[in-house]
C-alpha cells in the first residue's frame, strides 16, 4: 500500500487538476455510504471527502444540512464514520480520504483518540470547520504525530495579515472557500477566484483546492484552468438527496463529467 503520507500528495500530480468529491457520511444510510464512494472513484474523483454528520453544521448549506439530518435518523455514530473510511481505504488503497466535520466529534473523546482512530482507518487528512488556526493546539499536534494531514480554510476575507497564521502547520491542500457564505448553490465571479488562486499560490508551495458553489462542467473547467484543484459538494449530496440507496451510478455519471471537463481545461492549457 502506498504511504498515508504520500497518497495524497500523489493525487495533485497528475498533471491536471485534481478533483475532489465530499459525500455526507451515512446518508441514506451507513450500508450505502460504501457503494457511493466507490462509485465517485469509478467516475474519476480523485480525493474523496467524507463528512462526518454534525447536529448544527452552521457552515452548511440545505443540502448539507439535510444529509447531516437524514444520516443521524439513519442512527449514524463516530464509529459508522471510521468504519465506511476502513473500507475504503482497504478497497482503494491509493485514493485519500478526507475526513471533513465540526471539532465537537472529533474532540469529545480527545484530540489523540480522534487521531489515532482516523490513522488506523487510514484517514489521509482532517478538514476541521470551526476550529481556527488561532486554536491549533486543540487537534493539530494530535493530527501531525498521526501523519494526518491537517488541511486548513482560506476565505475571500483571509487577508494578508491572515494568511501566514492560516498557513502554519497547514499541509495537503489549502481549501478556498471561494463565496463568504454557507455552502450550496452560490458561487464566487471567476475572476474573483482567479485574483484569490493567484494570491494565495504566491504564498505557498499547498495545492490549492477552489470549492463552494461549483456545480457544472463549465464551472469545473474554469476553475480548473487556475487552481490545483476543484471541490464539489453540495450537487453530489442532491443526487444522493433524489435517488437514496440508487445513487451510486447517477453520481458516477454526475462525476464523470466533471472529471471530463477538468481534464480537457489542462489539456487546453497545454496546447
Amino acid at each position: 500500500m502506498t504511504p498515508r503520507d504520500t497518497i495524497l500528495s500523489a493525487a495533485f500530480a497528475k498533471g491536471r487538476a485534481a478533483l475532489v468529491a465530499f459525500v455526507t457520511a451515512g446518508d441514506p444510510t451507513p450500508a450505502d455510504t460504501p457503494a457511493i464512494l466507490d462509485a465517485l472513484v469509478a467516475g474519476g474523483a480523485d480525493v474523496i471527502e467524507l463528512g462526518m454528520p454534525f447536529t448544527d453544521p452552521m457552515a452548511d448549506g440545505a443540502a448539507i444540512q439535510s444529509a447531516n439530518i437524514r444520516s443521524f435518523a439513519a442512527g449514524t455514530k463516530t464509529a459508522d464514520v471510521l468504519a465506511i473510511a476502513t473500507g475504503f481505504r482497504a478497497r482503494h488503497p491509493h485514493v485519500p480520504l478526507v475526513l471533513m466535520g465540526y471539532a465537537n466529534p472529533m474532540t469529545v473523546r480527545g484530540a489523540d483518540w480522534f487521531a489515532q482512530a482516523a490513522k488506523a482507518a487510514g484517514v489521509s487528512g482532517v478538514i476541521c470547520v470551526d476550529i481556527p488556526p488561532e486554536e491549533d493546539a486543540e487537534l493539530g499536534p494530535a493530527l501531525r504525530a498521526a501523519g494526518i494531514d491537517l488541511i486548513r480554510l482560506a476565505t475571500p476575507t483571509t487577508d494578508a495579515a491572515r494568511l501566514p497564521q492560516v498557513l502554519d502547520g497547514a499541509s495537503g491542500f489549502l481549501y478556498y472557500v471561494s463565496v463568504a457564505g454557507i455552502t450550496g448553490k452560490q458561487q464566487a465571479a471567476q475572476a474573483s477566484i482567479e485574483q484569490a488562486v493567484a494570491r494565495l499560490k504566491a504564498a505557498t508551495d499547498i495545492p490549492v483546492a477552489v470549492g463552494f458553489g461549483v456545480r457544472t462542467p463549465e464551472q469545473a473547467a474554469a476553475i480548473a484552468r487556475v487552481a490545483d484543484a476543484v471541490v464539489v459538494g453540495s450537487a453530489i449530496v442532491e443526487i444522493v438527496a433524489q435517488h437514496g440507496s440508487h445513487a451510486p451510478e447517477p453520481a458516477r455519471a454526475y462525476i464523470a463529467s466533471l472529471a471530463d471537463a477538468i481534464a480537457s481545461a489542462r489539456q487546453e492549457i497545454a496546447a
